[in-house]
């Protein structure tokens, strides 16, 4: 059981992130197990709301692949997936969209207000926040110089986020939920990583921070050892050698990338653990892999 006067040190030990990110803006990407875990839901939605009140502006962008997938498998419509990205015909995209923003969206919403804070739900078609393009898919075959184009469908790729809105919001004392979809030139919409919406709205607010919480520890070193900080050297030379691979990939690139427009420090964390963004941000150590 911890002590009285151990509990007065945790919060000490947190008053200089307090002061020192005191009206920042924080960009959580929220996916994974966390997403799904009913406890650890409870513990995200807490989690964004006390950086709220200690003076931080939190910003959530979500995912909802295994929802997505869930509510498919009931309409029996089969999912195609090309190098860990959903194939998005039409009908596909007409479900993610009801699922993303009616569904999903509305849930974490709700589940931030009814825990005391005060969240608003939007998709990046609202007020013009995500305009997107056709997503052109390339990938290497074998030998051959030439890359295969992969028609991925109604997946897209951002072209401006527009924080007009969100700023908005944000002066107004709201915490912005985003579903990360977006409107093309021609009012389509368009399916988008939220990873890269995420990365992309950090930018584009020039957030101090960017946090990805992921299923694993962060990155690994070659032993399956924690690497708690990578420069972005580090980073680069860490994908040319192969140690950072798979999935991981995609995620240390939009991390590099939002560090190269302005984003101060990006982060890959551990969602499984519980309040993962408060260890992260609020203390010294951190539950994760901080790339600089």
């Amino acid at each position: 059981m911890i002590s009285q006067k151990d509990r007065a040190k945790i919060l000490i030990e947190v008053l200089p992130y307090i002061r020192r990110f005191n009206g920042a803006t924080i960009v959580i990407k929220y996916g994974g197990h966390a997403m799904v875990d009913e406890q650890l839901k409870q513990e995200f939605a807490l989690d964004v709301i006390l950086l709220k009140y200690v003076g931080m502006n939190p910003v959530v962008v979500h995912g909802g692949g295994p929802q997505i997938g869930d509510f498919l498998k009931r309409l029996s419509i089969e999912s195609e997936f090309v190098d860990g990205m959903r194939v998005t015909d039409r009908q596909t995209m007409d479900v993610v969209e009801m699922v993303l923003v009616g569904k999903v969206n509305k849930e974490i919403v709700s589940l931030i207000n009814q825990n005391g804070g005060v969240a608003v739900g939007l998709s990046g078609k609202d007020g013009n926040l995500i305009s997107a393009r056709k997503m052109k898919y390339m990938r290497k075959r074998g030998e051959d110089p030439v890359p295969e184009i992969i028609d991925m469908g109604m997946v897209g790729e951002i072209t401006s986020v527009d924080t007009a809105l969100l700023l908005n919001l944000m002066d107004k004392e709201f915490i912005p939920v985003i579903a990360p979809v977006g409107s093309g030139s021609k009012g389509e919409t368009y399916n988008i990583n939220a990873d890269l919406v995420a990365g992309k709205v950090a930018s584009a607010l020039g957030a101090r921070k960017l946090v990805l919480l992921t299923d694993t520890e962060g990155v690994l070193d070659e032993k399956g050892d924690l690497i708690s900080t990578l420069k972005i050297t580090e980073a680069k030379e860490g994908i040319s050698s192969g140690m950072i691979k798979g999935g991981m990939i995609p995620k240390v690139n939009c991390c590099l990338e939002a560090l190269g427009e302005g984003v101060g420090k990006t982060h890959i964390i551990d969602g499984r653990e519980p309040h993962a963004i408060l260890l992260e941000i609020l203390t010294k150590i951190g539950v994760g892999t901080e790339i600089v």
